[in-house]
């Protein structure tokens, strides 16, 4: 929330409950019928996907404005969805005398208003009732079953990256509609938007993000918010998708983006976007444009254009050697059924818990076959390896002294543990613990 107008862009969606009656609520942004702006036009769109797949509709109208020209609009919009609408006049936060501007809002004519205060939360109560009257009204005899469980066990996706490389274009293809709004304008998606989607009869929540800019280039409040939603969105997430623009190729901020996914212990995949572009970028020379993104020298055909893109990228993305690539098109929807595989594999890999008792037969096999390092005739020794937990998979291997565990040789064990257990897509942490002998 912010006092600037037009914070809110997308659907949003949160779950409420009201004395037992659980519902879902969507939070659209403000309208402005007679805009022809890009944004205002977009925002209608999605508003008025939010009014048909509703059940109940609440027109927000300010006290402190008065009744205006775009109440009066939106309210014949609202009329001819055929939807139970409750107007709700917001910032009536004086508790007594009403303010008689509250009462210019009968000539909307969508029946009693209902006085409320966002603030202080006067009035809410009776607006909730309202709503779950007019929700019962429809299905008396719903069902209320409990989804806890269900939806703790879809895997969620986010994704991530700069300012226009197709973030919400790859969320809209996987949806099957416009859900979240697409321009050209850098900083057009502003919060972490949920989507529910069903693939090869599998549930997943695909999470778009806002695009990640350098601190330089954030100069408003709002940017900045955006930003920390997109963070805790990798927080929450299960894997997060790391889109890189083929057009303008590798830049610094993707290398921070993936930093924080790593740091967290995210699975992660990079999925490459815009590969459907691919005649274009061919032949274009390697250098460091004015902006600082890579563009990358290609040539031959598709396959080899693709194993060339791929081992430039594998250089800059040295530290998360484990991620997989994915070639795609938020566009067309090329290999987006890929990139749904390697989700899910990646999610495994990083949930997987093996056994102490296989641990420690590949720490004798991986000892015997190189030797621990020593220092001035001290050997490093190496005495049990157990799993400390999953996502990511963390070891902790118990030594006679940490300072000879040198570096290389816990990369040592942790490729020998990626290796005898499949655990190629995903990090893996090692934790050294001294224990006297």
């Amino acid at each position: 929330m912010d006092d600037s107008p037009g914070v809110t862009r997308d659907r949003l969606y949160g779950t409420a409950d009201w004395n037992g009656r659980s519902f879902t609520l969507i939070d659209t942004g403000g309208l402005e019928p007679l805009s022809k702006d890009l944004i205002p036009s977009k925002i209608r769109e999605q508003a008025k996907v939010a009014i048909e797949s509703a059940d109940v509709i609440v027109l927000v109208t300010d006290v402190q404005t008065g009744m205006t020209a775009s109440d009066k609009d939106v309210a014949a919009l609202l009329l001819k969805s055929g939807k139970p609408v409750l107007l709700c006049v917001n910032k009536c936060d004086n508790v007594g005398n009403q303010n008689p501007d509250f009462y210019e809002f009968y000539n909307l004519g969508l029946g009693e208003p209902f006085a409320v205060s966002s603030v202080h939360g006067h009035g809410t109560g009776d607006l909730l009732d309202a709503i779950t009257e007019s929700l019962d009204a429809q299905s008396p005899d719903s069902d209320e079953e409990s989804e806890e469980s269900e939806e703790s066990k879809i895997l969620k996706i986010a994704i991530v990256g700069k300012p226009n490389s197709g973030k919400s274009s790859l969320v809209n293809k996987i949806a099957g509609e416009e859900r979240a709004i697409v321009s050209d304008i850098a900083g057009t998606t502003r919060d972490a938007l949920d989507t529910v989607v069903q693939r090869g009869g599998e549930e997943f929540v695909i999470i778009d993000t806002a695009g990640l800019r350098k601190k330089s280039k954030i100069n408003e409040n709002i940017e900045r918010y955006s930003v920390v939603r997109a963070l805790s969105a990798v927080d929450r997430a299960d894997v997060a998708v790391i889109m890189i623009d083929a057009v303008e190729g590798f830049s610094e901020q993707d290398s921070k983006i993936a930093g924080y996914a790593h740091e967290k212990g995210k699975s992660c995949v990079i999925a490459v976007n815009k590969w459907d572009l691919l005649p274009d970028i061919i032949n274009q020379k390697y250098e460091t444009t004015a902006r600082g993104h890579n563009v990358y020298n290609l040539s031959g055909k598709s396959d080899k254009a693709m194993d060339e893109y791929r081992n430039k990228l594998m250089a800059d993305f040295s530290f998360m050697s484990y991620a997989p690539y994915v070639f795609i098109s938020a566009k067309t929807g090329q290999r987006i059924d890929k990139l749904f595989e390697l989700a899910k594999e990646t999610y495994t890999q990083n949930s997987t818990r093996i056994g102490t008792g296989r641990l420690n037969d590949l720490l004798a096999y991986a000892t015997a076959r190189v030797q621990p390092p020593s220092d001035r005739g001290k050997r490093c020794k190496l005495y049990y390896i157990t799993q400390a937990s999953a996502n990511p998979p963390t070891f902790v291997v118990f030594c006679n002294k940490i300072d000879l565990f040198h570096f290389s040789y816990q990369r040592y064990i942790e490729n020998q543990i990626r290796e005898a257990f499949g655990l190629d897509k995903t990090p893996i942490k090692i934790i050294p613990r001294e224990r006297k002998e």
